[in-house]
């Protein structure tokens, strides 16, 4: 079986940081793309960041400049580094894996339970 596992939300002021971690771990034979989608109330699940495996990023534009996202191939987990957080940043954040559990099957999507992120202004 395959777990994946946010840790590092939580409350802050606005134009405070917080870092956010995502280990995937169980029976994984190679982890290829890996993302940060948010959901505010009321609005639909957003992509925030994502990284590939080869280290390719890409932003939504309101949290570029702002956030980063990286990656620690040997230990399968992503991070997303939120700076200068703004009460618009609000959400519950989850991580997605695209993780193969053998070399003969295709990638599936995975997520974690989601971690929330409060900005208080």
């Amino acid at each position: 079986q395959v777990q994946v596992v946010e840790s590092g939300g939580g409350l802050v002021q606005s134009g405070g940081s917080l870092r956010l971690s995502c280990a995937a771990s169980g029976n994984i034979f190679s982890v290829n793309a890996m993302a940060w989608y948010r959901q505010a109330p009321g609005k639909q699940r957003e992509l925030v960041a994502q990284i590939t495996s080869s280290g390719s990023t890409n932003y939504v534009d309101s949290v570029k400049g702002r956030f980063t996202i990286s990656r620690d191939g040997a230990k399968n987990t992503v991070y997303l580094q939120m700076n200068s957080l703004k009460p618009d940043d609000t959400a519950v954040y989850y991580c997605n894996a695209m993780i193969k559990i053998t070399m003969f099957r295709n990638a599936n999507a995975y997520w974690g339970q989601g971690t929330q992120v409060t900005v208080s202004s």
